[in-house]
């Protein structure tokens, strides 16, 4: 069983800033990659910014300059340092990893159950 945890979200006036976190426990042999999602109401979930293991990063164009995707692979955590924060980018933000469980199991889809950011004009 694998878990993952976000904490951080909030309400922030907009230009301001918020740092996401995501842990993931459990039985967990490798994580592949981990990112970070955003749905806001009457929209499908995007993707905001994205983490290999080695460290290669992809980002969505909207937030490009404006938002850091870190990992600590020591603690399986994730983090997503948001700056100059938008009215447009409230939405919950939701933590996604591929996680392979031991070396005997494929990779699997985890995601975490989200945390409201609310950036306020």
């Amino acid at each position: 069983q694998v878990q993952l945890v976000e904490s951080g979200g909030g309400l922030v006036q907009a230009g301001g800033s918020l740092r996401l976190s995501c842990a993931a426990s459990g039985t967990i042999f490798s994580i592949i990659g981990m990112g970070w999602y955003r749905q806001a109401p009457g929209k499908q979930r995007e993707l905001v910014a994205a983490i290999t293991s080695g460290g290669s990063t992809n980002y969505a164009g909207s937030v490009k300059g404006r938002v850091t995707i870190s990992r600590e692979n020591a603690k399986n955590t994730v983090y997503l340092q948001m700056n100059s924060l938008k009215s447009d980018e409230t939405a919950v933000y939701y933590c996604e990893a591929d996680i392979r469980s031991s070396r005997y199991t494929s990779t699997k889809d985890y995601w975490g159950q989200g945390t409201q950011v609310t950036v306020s004009s």
